[in-house]
Order: structure tokens, then C-alpha cells, then sequence
């Protein structure tokens, strides 16, 4: 095989004869990294002919019974649509320290004791040193069918399953490991790709469920995104501040389920406990009457969740105003402060604005942008919001509050928490079949609620 050099992009896999300061597919800059590029395509061909397929009819192909292994993980259960696929791959992405790899220890012994056989690439760490963790997180609850290696070689990982052939392999992490027949070093674009690309056919062609770990770049997203996503059948999120206890899993693309379910967890000395009523981890610490502090309702899939908004105004000293967001679209934001400003003369252009979604939460639901809007006035204004009080709407650009979906899942939830008042649009109360002791108010826009739920 005759080798040449190449420059790949880091970010997206382009490839360039030459250097490039700027990649042109993805617009990445000093993302070109100088490579020794083999045509690897022979012995590609050669290896996943071990496990290749002969075209089938689709109506011949029969259906199995069972195409889900459950986790008994009920969190990670939901967020991956009911279980782990046969067959599947799927990427699990975090910053370092989230829980990557203890969720991944976690979710092998689940597996071994329901039955399954396991085999964990750990290429990181030694055996020892899994080992030692394993018997912090598991203790002494490490069943016989639980194989590890510490390896990076592929060839060789191939040989081990091969030769194992279990139900589940879980690569830690995809950025170490290396085939040999590729001149680049791990890590690279090249690697992960041919690595990534050749465990996802034996996953496919063995009906082996396939996990993979993947890095986070400085930007904070998986390295080789676009690669890895094209690959995979799911990509799963840890959220959250990895220096905080509450931990958010995400499934950013799924084949097999949705991707609007999330799992939260809480990471603890045994690892990561499931979290069966989030909105009250979320609400645990909330200050009592305090101005710019609002609850919500938001939906993440088929479950509610209340949350608290959190806002503070203070007067800008540098010239222009700041809007800082976290957890909270930043374009959103300065799209309801110019309503705010136009709607309801309220100035805020020399006011840094700054809003927080507590809990480490991201949340794109568009019920968040009432409380958003009243946390905001609640801290220029020094007014505290109605007690006991959970507000949601979307905001429109002339004022207007407009209905959302799922009013009823939501009211339930903060039902359950003991809250006795809830704003919500006009439109979803009229189509509301409630009665309880929880009070709701309709409103049809910015100015008709003022009066009611400031305090």
C-alpha cells in the first residue's frame, strides 16, 4: 500500500492535499491536522468479510420476540425508548468526570445479572484500576459473565469478541483506540472513523448491542461529531455541571425512541441514583420570596418537570448591555426583553440581564418564556412574585400569552408538590375539565397578568 499525506479537519473529517487555515465544510478554523493516510480499503474488506450478510427478502426476515434488552435502569430505560436494541450502536458523550464511564460499570452489572454477557474495552485505564472502581460502585455484586481488557489495538478487540461473543460491548473511550493499518496516531479523525466505522458493522452483522464513550471538545461537543453521529443509531448527553450532584442524560438522536425523554440521576459515592421525582431535587433548594425567582412547568417528553427561573437586572457598566443565559436559549432571551421593552415600555437597555434555569437544566420548551419574562420583571421591578405559584405560557411578539401542550400533565405535577396557584394561557383553560383545590388563572397577554401575580 502506497502512503501519502494528507490533512484532515478534526471537527468534521474533511480532507485537504494541503493545509488549510479554515475548513470549508464545517467553518472550523486550525482544525487541519497533518496525517500519514494508507489506503486501507484491502484490508477493510477484508476483515468485515468475517462478518458479512448475504442480501435477504425483507418479508423473509423474521421478527424476534425479544429485540430489547432492558437495563433495569429505569431512567436510562426511558430516555433510550424502552431498552437497548439488539444490534444497536450507541454513543454516550460527557465532559470528563460527568459519569460516562461509572454509568457504563453501572449498567454491565445490570446487564450480567439479568442474564447477559458483557465485555468491557477499557482503554483508559488498567484492569486494576477498573477493578477498584468496580468494587467501590458494585461491591461485591460482579457476576461471572462480566469480561474486561484493557486494550487499545482494534485488531486485537476484534479477536475478544469474536471469540466472547456477548450480547453487550462498551468501548471506553472511541478517542484511544487505534488500528493498526491506519498511519495516523489515535484520536485523529482517521482513527476514530475507521474504528468507529468497522465496530459498527460487527455490531450490525452479530446483532450486538455496541456502546461507545466519546470525549468532549472545548466547544463542549463530541469530538468528531459529525463522523461518530452519522454512524451511530443513538447519541446520548450527560448534562450538568459535573461539580454538582444532579446529573442529566439526553438522548440527542434515536432511531429506536424518542429524543425529547430525559433521565436524571445523582451522583453519589455508590454512583449514579436514578431520580424518581426530579422536580423536587430541582425546587429542594429555592429561596422564599426573594424577587426574580419564578416556577415553572416545562415538559421533557412524556414527563413534567418543575423547575425555577431564576433572573437578576442590575445596571449595565461598561457601556452596552449584557444578556447572559444558562440552561435558556440566549437568542430567546433578547427576543423577550425587545417585547418586554416595545409591549410594556419597560427600559432595559442599559440593564444587564441575566437568567438562570437552576438545576443545571437546558430547556427549549417555549411554556418557559412567561416565567422567564416575569422573572425578569420581577428583579428590575424589586417585586416578588404570588407565593405558592407556577407560572407557563409561550410569549408572543405583540404581548400575547399563546397556549401550550400537555396544561393538564403539567398542572398534576405541581399539584402533587402542594402549589395553590397556576397561571396559564386563557386558550388552555377553556379547554380545561378541572376541578380541584389548585386555583388557575387564565391570561391572554403580559398586561393582564402584571396586577395578578405580583405581590
Amino acid at each position: 500500500m502506497k502512503a501519502k499525506t494528507i490533512f484532515s479537519c478534526q471537527n468534521c473529517g474533511y480532507q485537504s492535499s494541503k493545509w488549510l487555515g479554515r475548513c470549508p465544510d464545517c467553518n472550523m478554523w486550525n482544525s487541519f491536522i497533518e496525517e500519514n493516510y494508507l489506503d486501507t480499503s484491502i484490508k477493510t474488506r477484508e476483515r468485515v468479510s468475517l462478518y458479512k450478510e448475504e442480501p435477504v427478502l425483507l418479508r423473509d426476515v423474521k421478527l424476534e420476540e425479544k429485540t430489547r434488552l432492558t437495563t433495569n435502569i429505569e431512567e436510562l430505560d426511558r430516555v433510550l425508548g424502552g431498552g437497548l436494541v439488539c444490534g444497536s450502536v450507541i454513543l454516550l458523550g460527557g465532559e470528563p468526570g460527568i459519569g460516562k464511564s461509572t454509568i457504563s460499570l453501572q449498567l454491565s452489572n445490570s446487564l450480567t445479572h439479568a442474564g447477559y454477557t458483557v465485555f468491557y474495552v477499557s482503554g483508559e485505564e488498567s484492569v486494576s484500576q477498573t477493578r477498584i472502581r468496580a468494587n467501590r460502585l458494585l461491591k461485591d455484586r460482579i457476576r461471572d459473565n462480566f469480561y474486561i481488557v484493557s486494550q487499545t489495538d482494534l485488531s486485537l478487540i476484534l479477536e475478544y469478541i469474536k471469540k466472547i461473543t456477548p450480547h453487550v460491548v462498551i468501548i471506553d473511550s472511541i478517542q484511544v483506540i487505534f488500528d493498526p493499518s491506519v498511519g495516523s496516531s489515535a484520536g485523529t479523525i482517521s482513527q476514530i472513523r475507521e474504528c468507529a466505522g468497522i465496530l459498527a458493522h460487527l455490531a450490525k452483522s452479530t446483532n450486538t448491542v455496541l456502546i461507545i464513550i466519546g470525549h468532549v471538545t472545548k466547544e463542549g461537543i463530541i469530538a468528531g461529531p459529525k463522523v461518530l453521529e452519522h454512524i451511530v443509531d443513538t447519541v446520548l448527553y450527560f448534562e450538568g455541571d459535573r461539580f454538582s450532584t444532579l446529573r442529566i442524560l439526553r438522548a440527542v438522536k434515536n432511531r429506536f425512541g424518542s429524543t425529547n425523554e430525559i433521565g436524571v440521576f445523582e451522583m453519589t459515592s455508590e454512583g449514579l441514583q436514578e431520580v424518581k421525582s426530579p422536580s423536587e431535587i430541582f425546587l429542594s433548594e429555592r429561596p422564599q420570596e426573594i424577587p426574580g425567582s419564578v416556577i415553572s412547568a416545562v415538559l421533557e417528553g412524556s414527563r413534567p418537570l418543575l423547575i425555577e427561573i431564576q433572573a437578576l437586572v442590575s445596571r449595565g457598566g461598561f457601556g452596552y448591555a449584557r444578556r447572559r443565559t444558562q440552561g435558556f436559549d440566549y437568542n430567546r432571551l433578547g427576543l423577550l426583553v425587545a417585547v418586554l421593552e416595545k409591549r410594556l415600555g419597560i427600559s432595559l437597555e442599559n440593564e444587564d440581564v441575566f437568567v438562570n434555569v437552576v438545576g443545571g437544566i437546558k430547556v427549549e420548551d417555549p411554556a418557559l418564556d412567561l416565567a422567564v419574562v416575569l422573572a425578569i420583571i420581577s428583579a428590575f421591578k424589586e417585586k416578588v412574585v404570588l407565593k405558592d405559584s407556577v407560572i407557563f405560557g409561550e410569549i408572543g411578539l405583540g404581548g400575547e400569552v399563546r397556549s401550550i401542550n400537555q396544561a393538564m400533565l403539567r398542572i398534576k405535577e405541581a399539584e402533587r408538590l402542594g402549589f395553590k396557584n397556576i397561571f396559564l394561557p386563557k386558550n388552555n383553560l377553556k379547554n380545561l375539565n378541572y376541578k380541584n383545590k389548585i386555583k388557575l388563572i387564565g391570561v391572554g397577554n403580559l398586561k393582564e397578568i402584571l396586577p395578578l401575580v405580583f405581590i
